[in-house]
């Protein structure tokens, strides 16, 4: 198997875009596309720039190397860190239009693009080993993803009947055009500027090539910010299918913590106001400032969190993110917990009606703005029992927990842990091996 070239969707659904080309691009004809700016607009179904109109358009550098495009993109899109930032990237452009509409896709080989990865979603100052077991991990998840295109297989935003369910899951949604998006809803891929060291270059040139496999195939490896003390199982963010490896354990040295399942509401509330020595408990500003980006630095109470929400607030965020009108919100109720805690399924309680919601993400975009840290929280109320004024939410973790916690493996890799140790830890009974040189 050769190095594969990866398709990164990274502007969906716009208007138009502003690309800055540094050095000189061809396009399938050959024709050199100087250096400069150059404005590319959908036009139905076509493309318009520079005087020209055509169905199909892909810049190529003439040198992979030194010739880089920039362009302002979305990142953190509906997360609580959303920005806009104009960033740089190396490969090809291909620009895409429909319904008159502009994605834009980057096509690079998949080491440059691994990279970029690494030191988006961790800081470019982590330790080797942290770059190394992460490399490991999103290449794995990456070529999985890749493997499941090629076979047709989208599992996405698949909704139950309607009844008084709403159940939804969100995986490789819309990803028509391009492999995988640049973004949290994949993987962050925030181009070359964040690179900005060779101890990250070194590390992952060490792992190149090598993915985690299980029962013979390419692990489709999974990971989150932080996990709260205990991982969770596949089956609470995503479909209902076992998944050997992405499976709950408790994520730290500390005996007293408590084995899965975390499932009754004592359990889970002695949990959380426990705060276990768990590797992702880390206060150590240290090791944060030299792990985690600078956006994700703003961020805290990513191990324990409260979120306080008036009952307006509630009725108004299930009307306008679910389209549900259930009338004044009375009542938050647990109904379904992951084996971490995580809740699977939630019952809001309206005035005129209720509605039971799921799987994790959607609990979480339902109740924020943006989004809760995560769905492993227990609900308390203020006011009346009847009728409360406010919901206050207790949480832990930071995402959906499955898989590798990057804090939690951040702690170990300074602790002096190799980057072999931590992917078994995280991602038991599987096999590191490399797929290419």
């Amino acid at each position: 198997m050769k190095e594969p070239s990866i398709e990164v969707g990274l502007v969906l659904d716009a208007e138009g875009t502003t690309v800055k080309l540094e050095g000189d691009f061809v396009d399938a004809e050959g024709k050199v596309i100087g250096a400069g700016e150059h404005r590319v607009l959908p036009a139905g179904e076509t493309i318009r720039y520079g005087g020209t109109q055509t169905k199909k358009l892909c810049w190529s550098p003439t040198r992979l190397d030194n010739c880089r495009f920039s362009l302002e993109t979305t990142i953190g899109v509906q997360f609580h860190w959303q920005q806009q930032e104009v960033q740089t990237f190396a490969g090809a452009i291909r620009f895409v239009a429909a319904g008159n509409r502009l994605t834009v896709i980057n096509l690079v080989p998949l080491e440059t693009y691994l990279t970029s990865v690494i030191c988006s979603e961790m800081s470019a100052t982590s330790p080797a080993d942290l770059v190394k077991a992460h490399s490991v991990v999103s290449r794995s998840w990456l070529l999985a993803q890749c493997a499941a295109r090629m076979c047709g297989n989208k599992d996405t935003n698949v909704p139950a009947p309607e009844g008084e369910e709403l159940i939804r899951w969100y995986d490789r949604e819309g990803h028509v055009s391009f492999d995988v998006c640049a973004d949290d809803h994949c993987q962050r891929y925030h181009g070359t500027g964040r690179i900005r060291t060779g101890t990250a270059f070194d590390a992952i040139g060490v792992t190149r090539g090598q993915v985690l496999s299980y029962d013979g195939e390419v692990c489709d490896a999974r990971y989150a910010k932080a996990c709260g003390g205990v991982t969770e199982d596949f089956r609470t963010a995503w479909s209902d299918e076992e998944v050997p490896y992405l499976v709950p354990f408790v994520d730290g040295p500390d005996p007293a913590m408590p084995d899965p399942p975390i499932t009754g509401e004592m359990a889970f509330r002695q949990f959380l106001a426990a705060r276990p020595d768990a590797y992702c408990n880390c206060r150590d500003d240290a090791i944060l400032d030299e792990v985690l980006t600078s956006f994700d630095r703003q961020t805290d109470d990513f191990f324990r969190w409260q979120v306080r929400l008036g009952a307006d607030a509630v009725t108004a965020l299930v009307q306008s993110k679910l389209g549900l009108d259930l009338g004044r919100v009375i009542a938050l109720q647990p109904v379904e917990r992951g084996l971490s805690g995580r809740l699977v399924r939630l019952r809001i309680v309206g005035e005129r009606g209720s509605r039971i919601i799921g799987k994790e993400l959607e609990i979480r975009r339902a109740l924020s703005p943006s989004h809760l840290y995560s769905s492993a929280f227990a609900v308390d109320c203020e006011g009346p029992v009847e009728r409360p004024d406010v919901f206050v939410l207790n949480g832990a973790g930071w995402g959906h927990g499955v898989g590798l916690c990057q804090i939690g493996a951040a702690v170990m890799a300074a602790r002096g842990i190799g980057y072999q140790e931590i992917l078994r830890h995280y991602y038991p009974g599987t096999t590191l091996e490399r797929v290419y040189e």
